[in-house]
């Protein structure tokens, strides 16, 4: 399609920020307004109308998945391949830039990737050394605080702490982690952008080569970004580069990763003479439900003022279901979502989300009695699946034996006689020496430093890496991989277990074959100048670990966190546990900057429904191993009762016998969902109805007073419409 006909498809706001002249734009892109179609014409628009080159382009994702689906539009859009441009997430392309410049980086040419486990076992190591006490001082713990401070740019050395508490000990574990990863050439997550960022402001020939390379810098989900991310675009952008940042400060759920949704509020202030615009007409929701979410992310008191809409239809109103406990809330999820099976609805299209994972479990037992399939989203990713780190740690040894951790995940994997004692020996001399432990093994092999069963271990697990080294090489990708997979004896290993489970772990080694093929010919399509392709391989499979990897399932209903949503969309999504206490959450509610990214995820969740929004909240929950009565969420209280209908099959009283139906109205004249007001406490939505006569009672939730049961005969309320 040609670059005129994308245009012609763009709204009025789409194409402005599409065709904005040159120079710094923010744009404040809403829940399902199109954004990445917008940054794609974007960068189409400057190649093609101001005929810049792809190199001078910079573009910054925070998935591999929306950087390759973005190649893959401005292949179609260019009707050529993107070549030469700079696309994918801060962590890749920092990668890449520690890569091509490991000398001023201060790193080895064959520096490794730590992931998130391999961190944590270092810093295990680390904690032991300095003879700490594990329980006092856990190792997550430690790996928090360490990678913390790394996205606030700080290294251990600018770290204040007090004198005295933990902050001191939680430093020298920082300190030594830090020496520890400088010794084996290793790097984590949160490094590869702090020493990126370190190494361009500290080499101002480097710094200006590129400043002066990209004068096109393109940032996705902006308000996502940490505090390492904003300075790194801030440096790299210093020498005048045109910055377009897209993202919604009413998306912004990732706090407590260290996000910072102010960064998006002060870009204005830090670029100058930035143009704003905002992208408010929605693709994807019912008039109903944007209304909803519009008046719920209104209470929230620091954002830039946005209002959704569209020009679909108004929809059905969106469901309230009180249920007496979990249990009953999820029975009722599932007999829902039996009874739009049954009528043709397709599973995939229905969502399940929920504040905490532990929710999970009750839902998945209603899924199961009921024989419907489902996936939960965000479990175990195939990167980092134990028989897949396996064989990546072989080939991680193979391009360099100073990397220690792949060192000691494969040691003794196959089981080939080498224990622990013998291990925390190498470990040892490997310290006192200040070297790698392959080179403390080949030590200990030629001094004879263990008895002779010990040693011969060790000389076949040297052999065998050596032998692989030279069966490699000159070989391309996958049959390095094909290659080790076979003649580590892992497949042998794994093929002992001839059930589900070991089937499953063959089929992801055969998996990583596929999947070395694909990558290697991607690479191809790539600048001369990049790195080898192992390294690189391996680089992106540490990278990966970081992207959930759903897997190709039959079609079946997707349950997962409301973070997990994020960018997802579905025909009927359920929002449940809608309490207070859980949703939000109970840290959440005395802490006003807390409750406030509470109500952005509240409002992410119900912009994910295209057509059906189902609201849930039970009575009395089980916690931690006990009952818990919870009031509905606050969140409940702040959509209008227009938006809402109630959907309860029966009223229930406190001793839960069945009341009246719920769509037949209340002798009272009341109905569940309906919107009505009280002299001192204003408007509100009836959340439940019981008893008959003198003794009946309504429970109102109302929007400054909270929920209150009140006597209908004493009450005197009336109707909004009557109001």
């Amino acid at each position: 399609m040609s670059l005129d006909a994308w245009l012609d498809n763009l709204n009025v706001p789409q194409r402005k920020a599409v065709t904005a002249p040159l120079g710094n734009a923010l744009i404040l892109a809403g829940a399902g307004s199109g954004k990445t179609r917008v940054l794609v014409s974007r960068i189409a628009w400057l190649v093609r109308h101001h005929n810049i080159s792809p190199h001078a382009i910079l573009a910054v994702t925070f998935t591999n998945k929306a950087a390759g689906e973005m190649r893959e539009r401005l292949t179609e859009m260019l009707e050529s391949p993107a070549q030469g441009l700079w696309v994918g997430t801060f962590h890749g392309l920092c990668h890449r830039l520690l890569r091509r410049h490991f000398q001023e980086a201060n790193l080895p040419e064959q520096f490794h990737i730590l992931d998130s486990d391999d961190q944590l076992r270092m810093i295990k190591r680390v904690i032991s050394a300095l003879n700490l006490d594990t329980e006092q001082w856990p190792a997550k713990q430690a790996q928090a605080f360490i990678n913390n401070k790394k996205d606030e740019g700080l290294r251990a050395a600018h770290v204040h702490v007090m004198s005295y508490g933990p902050g001191r000990t939680l430093l020298q574990i920082y300190s030594a982690y830090e020496q520890a990863c400088q010794t084996a050439g290793a790097i984590d997550f949160a490094e590869i952008l702090l020493r990126t960022h370190e190494m361009l402001r500290q080499n101002e020939a480097l710094l200006a080569h590129y400043q002066k390379r990209f004068n096109m810098i393109l940032v996705d989900e902006f308000q996502d970004t940490n505090t390492i991310q904003y300075a790194w675009i801030r440096l790299l952008s210093g020498g005048g580069a045109s910055v377009m940042a897209v993202g919604d400060d009413d998306q912004s759920i990732y706090g407590w990763r260290g996000a910072k949704v102010e960064n998006i509020e002060r870009f204005s202030r830090d670029f100058k003479n930035t143009q704003t615009i905002r992208l408010e007409q929605n693709y994807r929701s019912t008039a109903t439900i944007l209304n909803a979410a519009n008046a719920l992310i209104a209470n929230n008191k620091n954002r830039m003022g946005k209002e959704l809409w569209t020009a679909g239809s108004e929809g059905e109103k969106i469901a309230l279901y009180k249920a007496f406990n979990e249990l009953e809330e999820a029975r009722f999820i599932s007999d829902e979502i039996t009874k739009a099976l049954k009528q043709g609805k397709p599973a995939d299209e229905m969502a399940i989300l929920y504040r905490s994972n532990a929710q999970s479990r009750v839902l998945e037992e209603a899924l199961l009695r009921a024989g419907t399939p489902y996936r939960i989203h965000g479990g175990v990713r195939y990167f980092e699946r134990a028989e897949v780190k396996d064989t990546l740690a072989y080939l991680r040894l193979l391009s360099n034996t100073g990397d220690d951790t792949a060192f000691e995940r494969i040691i003794n994997l196959p089981t080939r006689g080498i224990g622990g004692k013998t291990l925390d020996e190498m470990r040892s001399i490997a310290r006192a020496n200040d070297t790698s432990l392959w080179e403390a093994m080949t030590q200990c092999i030629e001094s004879k430093h263990f008895t002779a069963r010990a040693a011969n271990a060790l000389c076949n697990f040297r052999d065998l890496i050596s032998e692989l080294k030279g069966s490699v090489a000159n070989l391309n990708l996958e049959e390095q991989v094909k290659i080790v997979i076979n003649e580590s004896g892992l497949h042998a290993h794994f093929s002992k277990n001839k059930d589900d489970k070991g089937m499953a772990r063959i089929e992801n080694l055969q998996e990583l074959v596929s999947a070395a093929r694909q990558f290697r010919f991607d690479y191809d399509g790539m600048d001369d100048e990049e790195m080898p392709v192992l390294l690189s391989f391996l680089g992106h499979a540490a990278l990966e670990s970081g992207d959930t990897q759903a897997s190709e399932e039959e079609s079946s209903v997707n349950l997962m966190t409301l973070h997990a949503a994020k960018g997802l969309e579905f025909s009927r999504v359920f929002v449940v546990g809608m309490e207070d206490g859980l949703f939000p959450s109970r840290r959440s509610i005395e802490e006003p900057s807390r409750l406030e990214e509470e109500r952005r995820l509240c409002y992410v969740g119900m912009t994910r429904a295209k057509e059906q929004l189902v609201l849930t909240y039970a009575e009395v929950r089980r916690q931690y191993g006990r009952e818990e009565y919870h009031r509905p969420s606050r969140f409940l209280a702040e959509i209008p009762g227009e938006h809402l209908q109630a959907v309860r099959g029966s009223v229930r009283s406190h001793s839960h016998a069945p009341a009246t139906s719920f769509n037949s109205q209340h002798e009272s004249g009341f109905t569940l969902g309906q919107a009505v007001s009280h002299v001192k406490f204003g408007p509100g939505i009836v959340l439940d109805i019981e008893g008959t006569g003198a003794h009946a009672r309504i429970q109102v939730n109302f929007a400054q007073s909270g929920t209150k049961w009140l006597v209908i005969a004493y009450a005197n309320l009336s109707s909004v419409e009557s109001v």
